[in-house]
């Protein structure tokens, strides 16, 4: 009766904010068998970002976070660049999330380098650590936690599930695979694919946001359908490989505890913006005011007093 009572009190429910960490703590609900086996994932995907303790302690259940989720572009002779960004923070207090998309072309002050570039190359430069540094200076807010996902091993992850169901909203054509208009079920090279496309899209890079969106939604949808170990193995290897983070599993666990409600409030927000020449390159540039007013909407949530946007040292 002792271990029956045990095995409740660890069980989970559907968590469905957090990107492809919330694979991790995937719907339904499960015994202390599944729980071991997901620990021993997250102990492989684990990385902390330099500075960070090995074990950071527990997060505390009333203070807002932010969570940076980062698709990187990984390839064979590549040192990569970052094809997503987005930024979440969450406040527990007053059950609100935010949902904030960063064009990969975005012109932004890149720290590492102590010069502008567009955001994404921020990675190139100096990996998670420059993309971090990166979003926290263009936002002006602190970024707390990171979860990378390789978006070529992308496929791998919407295999384990048994592919995703999508509605695409018009037929294109990239890398030699080609996607009909309307409601779908597809494999991981395919979902691969309609994530990536922009240049088709007549909404460009918020379109393609979009269907990142979709398609990590239906992830999380289709693996919270999952019951048995087995299924759950084949999904944590594809993470293991594909996945890295500086949460914890104390962490993954008071997040969906403690941060759940705030789930059923998320503002999606786009940063607008124009396109524009700087020398020879084309950059997605976002005025100051608008960075400052998004940076401040955002520090409001976090609980933090609104300000300038910070210093930067290069000069425009």
């Amino acid at each position: 009766m002792e271990n029956s009572k045990s095995e409740k009190q660890i069980k989970w429910r559907k968590f469905t904010f957090i990107g492809m960490v919330l694979l991790l703590l995937i719907g339904g609900s499960f015994g202390y068998s599944i729980y071991r086996v997901v620990a021993k994932s997250v102990d492989h995907i684990y990385k902390p970002l330099h500075g960070e303790s090995s074990k950071q302690q527990p997060l505390s259940t009333h203070d807002p976070i932010t969570i940076l989720l980062l698709g990187v572009d990984e390839r064979s002779g590549d040192v990569g660049r970052s094809d997503s960004m987005i930024v979440i923070t969450v406040n527990p207090e007053t059950k609100k999330t935010a949902m904030v998309s960063i064009p990969r072309d975005t012109r932004a002050f890149i720290p590492i380098k102590n010069s502008y570039n567009k955001i994404n190359a921020a990675y190139a430069y100096g990996g998670i650590e420059g993309s971090v540094k990166a979003v926290e200076q263009f936002l002006n807010i602190p970024i707390n936690y990171y979860v990378k996902v390789n978006m070529e091993g992308f496929k791998d992850i919407v295999d384990a599930v048994g592919g995703v169901t999508v509605n695409n909203p018009f037929d294109f054509t990239l890398e030699g695979v080609h996607i009909q208009k309307g409601k779908q079920h597809i494999d991981g090279k395919v979902a691969l694919v309609y994530a990536r496309m922009r240049k088709e899209d007549p909404h460009g890079d918020f379109g393609r946001q979009q269907r990142q969106r979709e398609v990590i939604e239906q992830v999380i949808h289709e693996g919270s359908q999952l019951t048995s170990l087995a299924n759950y193995q084949k999904i944590l290897k594809a993470l293991e490989k594909n996945v890295q983070t500086n949460l914890t599993m104390d962490q993954m666990i008071a997040i969906q505890h403690s941060f759940k409600s705030a789930a059923n409030h998320i503002k999606q927000i786009e940063i607008p913006g124009d396109g524009g020449m700087y020398g020879d390159i084309w950059y997605y540039i976002v005025s100051d005011e608008t960075r400052t007013t998004l940076s401040n909407e955002l520090r409001q949530l976090l609980n933090i007093p609104k300000e300038n946007l910070m210093k930067e040292s290069s000069n425009n």
